[in-house]
């Protein structure tokens, strides 16, 4: 009878070994699947965030250079019609993040940097040089940095990057929407994120 008894607890507790160790590995194969939804969904998310603004401006450009003794100088200005097309825009494909899944947590590691692109439309007009003073390439080059420094300048002043920022923010949400959705945690600098509207307080 003792033998008996002794031969069914055994039974009993290879099958509950059994059964332990397939829950194991269903909870674990559970979880790689899930990770690797949420690397291929993360992906899928990084795209060309894209925001785009155009710029008009009016230049006027002269120069003049002495001769003989500052007795003479030969004297060259142009009007200058700018049209630029400016887009700033983030390559989410570059977005870093790494996978937790003892602790189910996405890391965001690292965002991209925003990427500024201007593209000005130059355009002279009543353009007047004397002879011993014409228009050159050295001229054009000068002419195109100015131009450029100076839209730079109105992108900054402008909102073109803060609406590039929120176009940004939103798709980092669609990732929080992901991981929340699947019992997970999205976590950027250290920083849990417990609602969507938390990341519009990031700071890149």
């Amino acid at each position: 009878m003792k033998n008996f008894l002794f031969g069914a607890f055994l039974v009993l507790l290879v099958v509950f070994g059994v059964r332990y160790c397939e829950n194991k590995n269903q909870e674990r194969d559970e979880l790689e699947e899930s990770t690797a939804l949420l690397q291929q969904q993360i992906k899928n998310v990084g795209k060309l965030v894209v925001t785009e603004g155009t710029f008009s401006q009016v230049y006027s450009y002269k120069n003049s250079k002495k001769f003989y003794l500052d007795i003479f100088s030969a004297r060259k200005k142009a009007l200058i019609i700018v049209n630029a097309s400016v887009t700033v825009s983030y390559d989410l494909s570059k977005l870093k993040t790494e996978i937790d899944e003892d602790n189910k947590i996405v890391r965001i590691t690292e965002i991209p940097k925003e990427e500024i692109s201007i593209n000005p439309e130059i355009k002279y007009y009543d353009v007047t040089q004397d002879y011993l003073n014409q228009f050159d390439a050295a001229d054009h080059n000068k002419i195109r940095n100015r131009i450029d420094t100076s839209i730079r300048e109105k992108v900054e002043a402008s909102s073109l990057r803060s609406n590039a920022q929120n176009r940004l923010i939103s798709e980092l949400q669609k990732i929080y929407i992901l991981t929340n959705s699947m019992g997970w945690t999205l976590q950027y600098k250290e920083k849990n994120f417990s609602n969507s509207e938390e990341l519009e307080q990031i700071k890149l």
